[in-house]
């Protein structure tokens, strides 16, 4: 009797990966996509596989770690109150914290300024075995900077390079210096947490009643969502302009943040598991000297022994 094949982890959460998948081929409409997409699931079984992959994420980075070959870098862009902060809590819960850096971009410092706009978002990519999470990244320079031009003042470009094709060179800086990445060994996975505006509304209205969250909550957050249409369409344009083969972007649906972590933890788990990681395997010499130390330990236990007696 033969035996069905066994399933392979990416074709298991296929379901919670290749719906929300653009790689650039075909049409894209943010309007699309659905905020509040569920899936087939409800929040315990979501729980589930959240607690499914965790223990999965822990034993891939425990590899790629080992292995020392590639390197993952996981960016995270959102409108304000979509649950990148919570999410990257949640999904990478117990991993080691040696081999996993985060890092959340602010308005760039004077020094930052003086560098191309790449430059800071380099300088924090993640070392060969290790994790990067950027909370905010790259892409906030053809975001922000598009609905707030004062701020692309800021960065001292020569008034000549500041033309109308400014974004359509971002962009294919950008495609180029992610294709880059991947050339050398880096993963690279984007996610845009897609959130309605009525659910930005209640969570900003929850921040406010909970003491514990209003630290969270700032006036220009109320600025900004009055802007939501134009960082919608700036976003759809992103999105359409940068999602590549190699380097797709996932739309999330974030009204529900349980949902949210199913997608995310899956497509970080079915592209880790991709790389076919295992942990380094001594070779010959080595294998004959680890048999020498062992003899020692062994002997000094002996002696210990016949010491105590």
């Amino acid at each position: 009797m033969n035996k069905k094949p066994s399933r392979s982890l990416a074709q298991e959460l296929d379901r919670y990966i290749t719906p929300f998948r653009y790689d650039g081929s075909g049409k894209f409409h943010l309007k699309a996509h659905k905020t509040n997409e569920k899936g087939d699931l409800d929040k315990e079984r979501a729980q589930e596989i959240l607690d499914a992959n965790k223990k999965r994420l822990i034993e891939f980075q425990e590899k790629l770690y080992a292995q020392d070959r590639w390197s993952v870098l996981i960016v995270f862009q959102a409108m304000d109150a979509a649950g990148k902060d919570s999410a990257i809590k949640a999904i990478f819960e117990g991993i080691n914290p040696q081999g996993c850096d985060v890092h959340a971009f602010k308005a760039p410092s004077s020094k930052e300024l003086d560098h191309d706009f790449l430059w800071r978002h380099v300088t924090a990519l993640p070392e060969r075995g290790h994790i990067g999470i950027f909370n905010r990244s790259h892409y906030e320079e053809c975001l922000v900077t598009r609905v707030h031009p004062d701020i692309l003042a800021k960065e001292k470009l020569p008034q000549k390079l500041v033309t109308k094709n400014i974004w359509k060179e971002r962009f294919e800086d950008i495609s180029a210096f992610e294709r880059y990445l991947t050339r050398n060994g880096t993963v690279v996975l984007k996610f845009f947490l897609n959130l309605s505006k009525d659910e930005q509304r209640q969570r900003f209205l929850d921040r406010l009643e909970e003491p514990a969250k209003q630290w969270k909550f700032s006036m220009d957050d109320i600025k900004e969502r009055a802007l939501w249409p134009r960082y919608q369409a700036v976003y759809q344009d992103i999105v359409r302009h940068t999602a590549t083969p190699h380097a797709p972007w996932y739309v999330v649906p974030a009204d529900h943040k349980w949902f949210a972590r199913v997608v995310i933890g899956s497509v970080i788990n079915a592209a880790l598991e991709k790389l076919d990681l295992r942990f380094p395997r001594a070779d010959k010499a080595s294998l004959e000297e680890f048999e020498e130390v062992r003899k020692a330990l062994e002997k000094e236990a002996t002696g210990s022994k016949k010491q105590a007696k």
